[in-house]
């Protein structure tokens, strides 16, 4: 064994892969290892919840974010070494009380060749007009249906239609389509889980729509909840979607009261460093440790 030195087993270079996540605009570099491939979440602006009137009238629930990623299994993007132009959409505004407008849409999120369009409106409160479009479709409203997702179309869907409002009375509105499933007459579609960036984390839920009584939920995903009147006086108010999931708004019950704003959308990228990336190296070792290391033939000199 020679004399001076670090001595240790053999311990190789590992390729790491590296993960970046923004929560707002800016410009992405590949980490100075020149081009290479990543893998991407890109989640849109949500759409904000339909504002609520003087009477018993109500909104709809916005819609999600477009959803589209390539983690797990999916099609890697090619990174070049030039950096790229990176956009987090934000969150659509909710309607405002009275006479209760519908809500706003939500934002794009784009990353290279990948948009994920923002989430659709949710109805206003008697609004004759129809519930918005988008990464995931708005609530509709009384005997109205709820908005298309996935508009424009990719595969996969990047989202679901909003739900279809009640048929009877006026109270009660569809929640906002999510990444994994379309709203319902009360609560807003399910979001979906990813884990590129280590731990699971559900994103793009559609908003709650609006209910005289408390089932009126937010989708898994950051939904907000939509707002209700028999709890306390005057009614809950809705919520936001919950800031960089791409949620969805609640949509505001009767009371003068306005929609939840859509969350803003959030994009990650998981890259193959084009060269080694050293995580471990030698270093000082015990007796005990030196022994067992050459014992098994894993010791260098």
């Amino acid at each position: 064994m020679s004399n001076g030195g670090i001595i240790g087993p053999v311990q190789n270079p590992v390729r790491g892969d590296l993960t970046t996540t923004f929560t707002a605009s800016g410009t992405y570099t590949s980490p100075g290892f020149g081009p290479g491939q990543a893998d991407y979440l890109v989640v849109a602006g949500g759409g904000g919840g339909g504002g609520g009137d003087a009477g018993a009238t109500s909104g709809g629930g916005g819609g999600a974010g477009g959803y589209r990623t390539s983690f797990p299994g999916g099609t890697k993007l090619s990174i070049p070494a030039s950096p790229i132009s990176v956009t987090v959409g934000g969150g659509g505004n909710g309607g405002t009380s009275a006479p209760g407008t519908p809500g706003s849409s939500g934002s794009p999120s784009i990353f290279s060749t990948i948009t994920s369009a923002g989430g659709g409106s949710g109805i206003g409160a008697w609004d004759s007009t129809s519930a918005g479009t988008g990464g995931s479709g708005g609530g509709g409203g009384y005997s109205t249906p709820g908005a298309a997702g996935n508009t424009p179309p990719v595969s996969p869907p990047q989202g679901n239609a909003g739900g279809n409002g009640a048929t009877s009375g006026p109270a009660t509105r569809g929640g906002g389509g999510g990444a994994g499933a379309v709203g319902t007459i009360n609560s807003g579609g399910a979001g979906l889980t990813n884990s590129i960036s280590v731990s699971p984390v559900f994103y793009a839920g559609g908003g709650g729509g609006s209910n005289s009584s408390p089932n009126n939920a937010g989708g898994a995903g950051g939904g907000g909840t939509g707002g209700c009147n028999s709890s306390t006086p005057g009614g809950l108010a809705a919520t936001a979607g919950t800031v960089n999931t791409g949620g969805g708004g609640g949509g505001s019950q009767s009371g003068n009261r306005s929609g939840g704003a859509g969350g803003a959308g959030i994009v990650i990228i998981k890259q193959v460093c084009a060269s080694p990336v050293f995580q471990s190296a030698p270093g000082v070792w015990s007796l005990s440790e030196a022994y067992n290391y050459k014992k098994a033939g894993q010791w260098t000199s």
